[in-house]
């Protein structure tokens, strides 16, 4: 569970809940508090609040009580546009891929750009294609929205370097599904199905890497990711956490500006092992997707199947890189120095305010220790939509 919940009640709600009254910020516009004219006490502004953090601690499965707050796409039929950012991985992206293509609406797009949360939308680009949008379908002008392509992504470069594409669908129809198998011997990813013996990693250390070979030509990977992992653990359950990363001729770390970290890398994925249950209806072969509604704890040693979803990613691999996937136990870490986000309400250390470190939610005693990935169970692979080039 990622304390993001946390970090946003507290400096975007609670700030500015109704009551807070005098104790508050005065709008620039009219002159009033912003929370409101009462000034109520802190008890009585506790007392009137639901805090979502503390709900999904005492429900941490999906019920009733989240499907009651949860979109119905089958009811969105007003025109859509989805603008989704490759760099926000740990809370837009899943919601803007899988509400353009579950939603009810005739008339949908999709757009997709990288950079910080904010910027795209205020730079010329972004408020031209906001306007456009609108006023034809507001305001019934001649925008030439009609011209407008389904789908429109940023492709994504190293050196934060973005050119825009125009597709008619997503995922894009020409990819090229490519299953690359873990070889646990040299820790690479091949081809050719692989076999060999178990690996152990501490949960809490930086877990296991295995490499793609470094590429003679430029590759593109675009689209939605998926990994199969065998895994068992020393206790009742584990949290995996998967890192797509990308490094250099020199062997150095390539990062990119995220929508809350200046510095992430460019795919992440996670899943508790015990919340493997799959919906067989709604999964694909490149979108596993879990149902949250049953615990499946584990038996000490015992390994389970795991099919990981990592969230749509775009990067363009100039020839003499290596792409890399990271199998951990906690959060990925760019491993620099510690920065503080706004308001020093959180750490930016390579996944913004997305952490997952709450000790309630992950009880050191259950996810703490030692984690093994077997490689004598099954295939273990990791699927990647590489698009052709030219």
């Amino acid at each position: 569970m990622s304390q993001f919940d946390d970090v946003w009640f507290t400096g975007q709600v609670a700030s500015v809940q109704h009551g807070v009254g005098e104790r508050g910020a005065k709008s620039a516009a009219t002159g009033g508090f912003v929370s409101g004219p009462e000034t109520l006490s802190a008890e009585e502004l506790d007392n009137s609040r639901v805090v979502p953090h503390d709900e999904e601690l005492i429900r941490p499965l999906d019920d009733s009580y989240y499907r009651e707050r949860s979109l119905e796409p089958s009811k969105v039929v007003v025109p859509l546009l989805s603008a989704a950012n490759w760099g926000g991985m740990g809370c837009h992206p899943r919601g803007n891929f899988e509400g353009y293509l579950s939603a009810a609406s005739t008339q949908k797009w999709l757009s997709v750009h990288g950079n910080t949360h904010f910027a795209p939308f205020y730079r010329a680009a972004g408020e031209k294609l906001q306007k456009r949008f609108f006023a034809h379908f507001l305001k019934g002008e001649n925008t030439g929205w009609e011209q407008q392509p389904p789908v429109q992504l940023d492709i994504r470069h190293p050196g934060e370097k973005f050119l825009t594409r125009d597709e008619q669908e997503w995922p894009l129809a020409r990819t090229q599904w490519t299953k690359f198998y873990f070889d646990p011997k040299d820790k690479l990813l091949s081809t050719e199905p692989q076999l060999g013996n178990s690996v152990e990693y501490e949960a809490m250390g930086e877990g296991l890497t295995f490499s793609l070979p470094t590429s003679d030509e430029e590759i593109e990977i675009t689209g939605p990711i998926a990994a199969k992992l065998f895994v068992s653990s020393e206790t009742t359950d584990a949290d995996l956490f998967l890192a797509l990363r990308l490094f250099d001729a020199n062997d150095k770390e390539v990062l990119f500006i995220g929508t809350n970290d200046p510095r992430v890398c460019i795919g992440l994925g996670w899943l508790r092992a015990s919340h493997r249950k799959l919906d067989k209806a709604k999964s694909l072969p490149y979108r596993p997707f879990h149902t949250h509604d049953e615990a499946w704890p584990l038996i000490p040693g015992q390994p389970v199947a795991l099919f990981i979803e990592i969230l749509p990613t775009c990067i363009v691999v100039p020839a003499g890189y290596r792409l890399a996937l990271n199998i951990r136990g906690k959060d990925y870490e760019n491993g620099f120095p510690d920065a503080k986000g706004s308001d020093d309400l959180f750490s930016m250390k390579g996944v913004g305010p997305f952490t997952h470190a709450d000790l309630k939610d992950r009880p050191p005693a259950i996810f703490g220790g030692k984690n093994r990935l077997h490689f004598e169970a099954g295939e273990s692979y990791l699927l990647l939509p590489i698009i052709p080039r030219g």
